[in-house]
C-alpha cells in the first residue's frame, strides 16, 4: 500500500495525537505555574552571573513538563492529561542568590503536587493557607528565605506530610497542638524562625527528626516525646525545668538542648537510655547537682554508641561534686566539662582514655579538681592529637601536661585558682 494511502494518514495523525495528548499538561496547571511565575523573580546580582530559573519556563512551549526547570509531571500512563507532581522552585546552585518576591496561593490549585520546595532566596510574605488543601503533599520545605507570619493551621492539617522543613526564616506564633494529628510525619524543622509557646505536649507518633533551634519557646520539655527520635535538637531556646521525656528515647543518636535554662541534675540514665546516642550537647543550661550514677558494677564496660565523631559537653553549668565515672564517657572522642564546680579527683579513665587516642580533645578547666590518680608520669606519653585544658583548678597539672594544655582563650592564663578559692571554708 503506497504512504499517501488514506489508511497510513489516519494512522499517522493518530498517532501524533496519542504524542501530543502525552504531552500536554492540564490547562488547570498550567495556569497556575504562569501565576507563580507571575509573583517571583530572579535574583540578578550582575548580568550574566549566575543561571536564571524562569529562563525555561516558555509557556509557548508544547510539553512544559519536559522542558521547564523544576517541574516533574505525573506519567502519561495514569494521568490524561498530566498534572504536576514535584515543584522545586529556584536553582539551589551555589552561585544563585535564588528568587525574591511572594508565594503565589496558585501553588493550591495543583491538586496532584506531593513535592514543594523553595530553595535559598529572599522570598518575603506569608505561607499561603491555602497549601492544606493539598492533600497528597509528602515534602513542604521552604528554607532560607525571609517568610513571615505563623505556621498556617491547615498545614497541621496535612496527614500524608512526611517532611516539613520552614527553616531559617522569620515565622512568628506557636506550633498548634493539632501537630499531633499528622501522623505520616517523620521531619519537622522549625529551626532559625521567631516561634515562641510551648513545644506541643502531644507530637506525632513516628517523628525521627525534631529541630527546634534558635526560636523563642518556653516551658518545659513535653513529657512524652515519640520514641522514634533519632534527632532532638532545641537548643537556643529559653526553655526550662528538668529532663523530661528521654528516658524513653532508645533510637536517639544526637540530642542538643544547650544554650537554654534547664535545671536540676542530669540523671545517669540519660547516657543509658540509648545504645546508639553519640552526641550529648547540655552546655549553658543551669544543671546542679552531681551527675546521677549507678551501681560500679554497672558501669564496666563503657558505652558503645561512642566513637569517631562522638560529644559530650556538659560545660558553663553548676554540677558539684567528683567527676563522673570515668567509663560512664569510656570511647567519648570530645569531652567537655569545664567550667562547672566538679571536685577530687580526675578519674584514671579519662587519663587513659586520652592516652590511647579515644578521647582526643579533654576541657576540665574551671573547676575546682584538687588532685591526679597515681600515675607514673615519666612513663606517660600523650598523643601529639591531643587537646587538653586543665588549667584554673585547685592544683598545678603534672608535668605532661604543661605545654600541652591547648586551651581555648577563654579560659585566661592562669595555671590554677588562688589558695583562698580551693580551702576547705573558700
Amino acid at each position: 500500500m503506497p504512504p499517501s494511502h488514506p489508511i497510513h494518514q489516519s494512522l499517522h495523525l493518530h498517532n501524533h495525537k496519542d504524542q501530543l495528548d502525552q504531552q500536554v499538561l492540564s490547562q488547570n496547571d498550567l495556569l497556575a505555574l504562569q501565576q507563580i511565575k507571575n509573583s517571583l523573580r530572579d535574583v540578578i546580582i550582575r548580568p550574566g552571573s549566575a543561571a536564571r530559573f524562569f529562563e525555561s519556563w516558555d509557556f509557548s512551549s508544547q510539553d512544559p513538563c519536559s522542558t521547564f526547570a523544576g517541574i516533574t509531571c505525573s506519567s502519561p500512563l495514569t494521568l490524561i492529561p498530566r498534572r504536576v507532581t514535584s515543584l522545586i522552585l529556584g536553582t539551589g546552585l551555589s552561585d544563585s542568590r535564588g528568587l525574591a518576591g511572594t508565594l503565589s496561593s496558585a501553588i493550591s490549585s495543583l491538586t496532584e503536587l506531593n513535592q514543594l520546595v523553595l530553595n535559598p532566596g529572599i522570598v518575603t510574605g506569608n505561607i499561603p493557607f491555602q497549601l492544606g488543601s493539598l492533600r497528597n503533599l509528602r515534602v513542604i520545605s521552604l528554607t532560607n528565605n525571609r517568610l513571615t507570619g505563623p505556621i498556617p493551621a491547615s498545614i497541621f492539617a496535612l496527614q500524608n506530610l512526611h517532611t516539613l522543613d520552614l527553616s531559617n526564616n522569620q515565622l512568628s506564633g506557636s506550633i498548634l497542638p493539632s501537630i499531633s494529628n499528622m501522623v505520616e510525619l517523620r521531619v519537622l524543622v522549625l529551626s532559625s524562625n521567631r516561634l515562641t509557646g510551648q513545644i506541643p505536649a502531644s507530637l506525632p507518633t513516628n517523628l525521627l527528626h525534631l529541630d527546634l533551634k534558635a526560636n523563642g519557646f518556653s516551658g518545659t520539655l513535653p513529657e512524652e516525646m515519640p520514641p522514634s527520635l533519632r534527632y532532638l535538637s532545641a537548643s537556643g531556646n529559653s526553655l526550662w525545668g528538668p529532663l523530661n521525656g528521654l528516658e524513653s528515647l532508645s533510637e536517639l543518636v544526637y540530642l542538643d538542648l544547650s544554650v537554654n535554662r534547664f535545671s536540676g541534675p542530669i540523671p545517669e540514665s540519660l547516657f543509658r537510655s540509648s545504645p546508639t546516642l553519640s552526641s550529648i550537647l547540655l552546655q549553658r543550661n543551669n544543671f546542679s547537682g552531681g551527675v546521677q550514677q549507678r551501681s560500679s558494677t554497672s558501669m564496666a564496660s563503657p558505652s558503645s554508641s561512642y566513637g569517631v565523631g562522638s560529644t559530650v559537653d556538659l560545660s558553663h553549668n553548676m554540677l558539684t561534686g567528683g567527676l563522673p565515672a570515668g567509663n560512664l564517657f569510656g570511647g567519648v572522642e570530645t569531652l567537655l566539662l569545664n567550667n562547672n564546680r566538679f571536685t577530687g579527683e580526675v578519674p584514671r579513665e579519662y587519663i587513659e582514655n586520652v592516652v590511647s587516642g579515644r578521647t582526643k580533645t579533654l576541657y576540665l578547666q574551671h573547676n575546682y579538681l584538687s588532685e591526679f590518680p597515681n600515675i607514673s608520669w615519666s612513663d606517660l606519653k600523650l598523643p601529639d592529637s591531643a587537646s587538653l585544658c586543665l588549667s584554673y583548678n585547685c592544683m598545678v597539672p603534672p608535668p605532661p601536661f604543661v605545654g600541652l594544655t591547648a586551651c581555648p582563650a577563654s579560659a585566661g592564663r592562669q595555671l590554677s585558682r588562688p589558695a583562698y578559692q580551693c580551702s576547705p571554708t573558700g
